[in-house]
């Protein structure tokens, strides 16, 4: 079994900007999915596909995914660009061709228990020993994500699910990264020498991503939710102005 991580061993800093992933696949894949994208007939869902296929390009080709070996914070950096940047980009895509959301409860639940499972200590040092386990995580993450994102952004949800969706997404994600942040030890083995260059202890290193899971992750949510409640009592005020 390959125990290099996908995007190389850990880089050092003065080479971290010639770190960049040109993995045919990864490449044809992108560039199938442009095509994708400007085939959209509608001009914002084209802007979406384009906007998600280049976060998926710094999440994938960028130095990101080759720092993502050294630091779990450029880890949890990395994962958020797919679920929280791509991940709605794409979910738009889909709305505006008018695919019908389904389960929205049950994509919070799924993305919930796979975004908590692949930030634990035995599943996260799994995905690394493979590729097919790196992918693994990355396409469970990715494809839960857009599920997700696909039931916030439909105008078919009612605005209080969606709301209350938003909402458990901004409570999961910080109990998450609070108990990365006040865990007290560094909970991954496999980052317990590569901070170091970085200017880092094991812990800081987790510390931070903690954080970027805690706060910047949830502002696409918070935003969705104070969209639609605005939206709601925007609906509100001029029903109670009609005589």
């Amino acid at each position: 079994m390959n125990t290099v991580p996908y995007c190389g061993p850990a880089p050092l800093p003065d080479g971290l900007w010639s770190a960049w992933n040109l993995d045919p696949a990864v490449l044809a894949g992108l560039a199938l999915a442009s095509l994708f994208a400007l085939s959209q007939p509608d001009r914002s869902a084209r802007r979406a596909g384009i906007g998600a296929v280049l976060l998926l390009a710094v999440a994938f080709v960028s130095p990101l995914c080759a720092l993502a070996s050294a630091l779990f914070s450029a880890r949890v950096a990395h994962h958020l660009v797919i679920v929280a940047g791509a991940a709605p980009l794409i979910a738009h895509t889909l709305v505006r061709r008018s695919v019908t959301p389904r389960g929205g409860e049950a994509a919070f639940v799924v993305h919930t228990v796979l975004l908590w499972l692949w930030h634990t200590p035995g599943p996260y040092g799994f995905a690394l020993s493979s590729t097919p386990a790196y992918w693994l995580m990355e396409a469970t993450l990715t494809v839960s994500a857009v599920w997700f994102w696909h039931a916030l952004l439909s105008p078919r949800t009612a605005p209080g699910t969606t709301m209350a969706l938003a909402l458990g997404a901004i409570v999961q994600m910080g109990m998450l990264g609070a108990l990365l942040t006040f865990a007290g030890r560094p909970l991954f083995a496999e980052h317990a020498l590569t901070t170091a260059p970085f200017g880092l202890t094991p812990l800081e290193d987790q510390q931070l991503a903690g954080l970027l899971m805690w706060v910047p992750a949830a502002l696409p949510y918070l935003a969705v939710a104070l969209h639609r409640l605005f939206a709601l009592l925007g609906g509100a005020a001029r029903g109670d102005a009609r005589p």
